[in-house]
């Protein structure tokens, strides 16, 4: 018989805005604790010195994170120009300093370099996993390391403003894997210059934004008060990309058992169209989700006219 999970069974997204200097295992166990949750987990991890859009999962919600880390973020970040540092932020220590401090123009012209599919190296103090421990980890230890690159997107990037001749903001639009700390990097490398990252912000992940972001004063607040609720995105928001399709109470309990439904032919023309990819020459994904009166059911694959549970919602 197995352990039964102590804390409370909620399930949800809080859409934190994490404050510096708390680790994002940190912030999450915090969340967990305001809740006195079950279960809770992180849709992609921010940086101690990083502030912004930390989507916490609780419960049920945990399903759905390995969808929302493959969404796409949008960071807003400043580098400061005349140092450059072993982390290639504010943290770390200073390896090589510089007088260059590029215009504004000069960087903007640079920029463009970066935008689309490009080949980036991550930093040695990262979450990359290196013979099964974490790069940060060995780089610590003082071990140097030899990362191979690794193919990322950067969909826009633009100057926002130059607070002073040392200091040049950015903001970008990127999909996942893409390391802001390296972005930093390789920029002042192509300006001739040294810099590093002096504040960072992650703006939106996937569908959550600012707007939509608590901080953790104030769902601490919330939960004292007993309306931590008030805080709680729906399981089913961050598929938000993701087909829905209704389906039976019937049908919903069959998903649950890890059977597959039968799909009417109008249903499986419906979901071909809106699963089809923008040139039309097949499927971009076969995943759907069953949404029951009750709320989501499953997560599923569309196969042959049938929808395959491939993670199930116990709500």
């Amino acid at each position: 018989m197995g352990r039964k999970r102590k804390g409370l069974p909620v399930s949800g997204w809080v859409i934190l805005d994490k404050p510096a200097g708390l680790g994002s295992t940190q912030a999450v166990a915090r969340v967990r604790r305001a809740f006195g949750a079950q279960k809770a987990g992180h849709a992609g991890t921010l940086d101690p010195l990083a502030t912004g859009i930390l989507p916490v999962a609780l419960g049920e919600a945990t399903k759905t994170v390995g969808y929302l880390v493959d969404a796409d973020k949008s960071y807003r970040f400043t580098i400061a120009w005349g140092a450059s540092t072993a982390s290639f932020d504010a943290d770390g220590a200073v390896t090589e300093t510089s007088d260059v401090r590029p215009a504004a123009q000069a960087v903007e012209a640079a920029l463009a370099n970066f935008v689309g599919e490009i080949a980036q190296v991550p930093p040695a103090f990262s979450a990359v996993k290196v013979d099964g421990e974490r790069a940060y980890d060995l780089a610590r230890a003082g071990v140097v390391l030899d990362l191979e690159p690794r193919m990322v997107v950067i969909h826009q990037a633009r100057v926002l403003g130059v607070p002073d001749a040392d200091h040049v903001t950015l903001e970008i639009v990127c999909g996942k894997g893409t390391y802001v700390r390296g972005l930093a990097r390789d920029l002042a490398a192509r300006l001739g210059a040294c810099g590093h990252v002096s504040a960072l912000r992650r703006t939106r992940v996937g569908p959550f934004g600012l707007d939509d972001a608590v901080t953790l004063e104030q769902l601490e607040d919330l939960c004292d008060r007993g309306r931590g609720l008030e805080a709680l995105a729906p399981v089913e928001t961050a598929l938000d990309d993701i087909p829905a399709l209704a389906v039976t109470d019937e049908e919903a309990f069959r998903l649950s058992q890890g059977r597959p439904i039968v799909l009417l032919p109008r249903q499986v023309e419906t979901l071909k169209a809106r699963l089809s990819s923008p040139d039309g020459a097949g499927f971009a994904s076969r995943t759907v989700l069953a949404m029951a009166t009750s709320g989501p059911a499953a997560i599923c694959e569309m196969r042959a006219g049938q929808l395959r549970p491939v993670r199930v919602f116990n709500l």
